[in-house]
């Protein structure tokens, strides 16, 4: 069905040209779906943007050929591209609501596909979005069809993604990550869903993901990409379990599963000593009958109903369950970013659920309890350098000189493994991993007693992610601090959380230790989270 021979992808820079597809060979043949792997700018994307030409503006093809159903695609003219976008070949974006139109209902914009390649009339087009939406499994498909992009959860927007990607029945549909970000049964669904529809339409599928598990259970074939290059190809089963390349072996030994240690993760020629904690016997914190309530249009919503769980010091407890369980919302006021409605928040001592949010930015025990956001590009400020992102705490909360700020600044950059020379970047200048690693600088400047970090690893590369949890643990090691965990990776939160809360509707349905949870899980509900994790590729060990 697709041929590409020889693809050469190069972006004009200030500093010369970028070649960042160097000359790759692929094929999918029909009703197959071929998976392609590999970490942030090994070149994933950049290819399957080529394919169907909507390269950024500095991007060009500079060689190769790319045929697809015997139409040359390299050389088409753009009308008939456009054309062939759509409806013979749809794509599925990275990120949801970056896809949608957010002033648009997202009926309106199924229906502009349907109208685009004359699948729909004017009469017509309501009933068939509709119908696209019910294709995915979107419950009330009528009433949401006049949902802006803004009112639906992410999982519902990537379904909305979905159903315009096959609102007109293309024969090849590309994914580019369609499941960052997304909780692991809403991940299941969406991938479940879209296996389903691919073979329920005979279609052909290329699903670009970082994730190895989720390729190992949906794609027919991998292809390994690295630095612009395809290193490796073969069936899922022989790429994951015997890889050939010693890049591929990397990458299928950083990616957290069962009975792996985090240091394991890591090549051995980089691991560093293992460091041990040894959490106190009594509580640094302690949430009883927390409650939050929000005034929704029809009604209070009650997004939390009576949490309650303790982290001791030098202690890591995770926070785990789907999307709107109540998850961020309670780690909100613990931080002390939201007040909540009733409950008690004990930290060494004294209730902070006394002190209002806005007064308690200017409290003194602010600089005691920290967090490290989910997405490191969206938290920082994209004007501030690196190093005026990891000053600005110590400018608000330590009463410190300009020349005590800089060297504090330079300290926390060894800690974290950020090299000194990239201090003066900007976010868009920097890594996933560096971007990371920032963030948690930032946030351990003051020196916290306690820090919650919210799905810091969601968006990373296995390799990068192995290289931050090692950190996380180092550094609780090193500094005493406590955890609050919060992630929808469960193969994470067992190898970094000592124990774990389950999160459901508001409410917590299990706690225990890590490896009690995991075992041996004494709610369905629990035991359905764990059921819906991709396993993770285990390769054979050589004798």
């Amino acid at each position: 069905m697709l041929s590409v021979k020889d693809l050469k992808v190069v972006f004009r820079t200030r500093r010369g040209p970028v070649e960042a597809v160097r000359g790759i060979d692929l094929h999918v043949e029909a009703g197959e779906t071929l998976g392609i792997v590999g970490e942030s700018g090994s070149g994933k994307s950049v290819t399957s943007y080529a394919l169907l030409r909507i390269l950024d503006a500095g991007g060009s093809i500079r060689a190769g050929d790319i045929v697809y159903g015997g139409i040359d695609l390299r050389h088409a003219p753009e009308r008939q591209m456009a054309d062939i976008r759509g409806r013979e070949i749809s794509m599925i974006f990275q990120n949801p609501r970056s896809a949608l139109n957010p002033i648009r209902k997202v009926g309106h914009q199924i229906e502009d596909v349907l109208r685009r390649h004359n699948r729909a009339t004017r009469g017509t087009a309501r009933a068939k979005a509709i119908e696209a939406m019910e294709a995915v499994k979107i419950r009330d498909a009528a009433k949401r069809y006049d949902a802006y992009p803004f009112e639906l959860s992410g999982g519902m927007c990537q379904r909305i993604v979905i159903a315009l990607a096959l609102a007109c029945d293309p024969r090849l549909l590309i994914a580019d990550e369609p499941t960052t970000g997304l909780d692991i049964t809403t991940q299941k669904a969406v991938m479940d869903l879209v296996s389903q529809l691919i073979r329920e339409r005979g279609m052909s599928a290329i699903v670009i993901t970082h994730d190895l598990g989720l390729a190992a259970q949906y794609c027919d074939r991998i292809a390994v990409m690295k630095d612009g290059e395809v290193v490796e190809t073969g069936r899922s089963v022989d790429v994951f379990t015997a890889p050939r390349h010693a890049y591929t072996r990397r990458l299928v030994d950083a990616t957290p599963r069962d009975g792996a240690s985090i240091r394991s993760l890591l090549p051995a020629e980089v691991r560093t000593p293992e460091l041990t904690h040894t959490p106190s016997p009594e509580p640094l914190l302690r949430v009883q009958d927390l409650v939050k309530t929000f005034e929704g249009k029809s009604g209070p919503v009650h997004a939390v109903k009576g949490v309650s769980f303790t982290v001791h010091d030098g202690e890591t407890v995770g926070l785990v369950g789907e999307s709107g369980c109540g998850k961020s919302t309670t780690s909100s006021m613990v931080v002390r970013l939201l007040d909540p409605t009733s409950g008690h928040i004990m930290f060494a001592g004294e209730d902070l659920a006394k002190t209002p949010a806005k007064a308690f930015a200017r409290d003194p025990r602010r600089a005691s309890i920290q967090m490290v956001f989910q997405d490191a590009t969206d938290s920082l400020n994209p004007r501030h350098s690196a190093e005026r992102s990891i000053e600005e705490p110590l400018r608000r909360l330590a009463k410190l000189s300009s020349r005590a700020r800089i060297d504090r600044v330079r300290e926390l950059a060894d800690l974290v493994g950020l090299p000194r020379h990239l201090l003066d970047r900007f976010p868009h200048q920097l890594s996933g991993g560096q971007k990371a690693r920032v963030g948690i600088a930032r946030a351990i400047a003051v020196n916290p007693r306690f820090l919650i970090l919210d799905e810091p690893t969601a968006a990373l590369d296995v390799s990068i992610q192995a290289v931050v949890l090692n950190l996380l643990a180092d550094l609780r090691a090193k500094l005493g601090m406590s955890y609050l965990f919060v992630s929808h990776d469960l193969h994470v939160v067992r190898l970094l959380c000592d124990r774990v809360v389950v999160m459901r509707d508001g409410e917590v349905v299990e706690a225990g230790t890590a490896e009690e949870v995991m075992e041996h899980p004494s709610h369905p509900y629990t035991a359905e989270l764990i059921a819906a994790a991709p396993r993770p590729p285990v390769r054979h060990q050589a004798a």
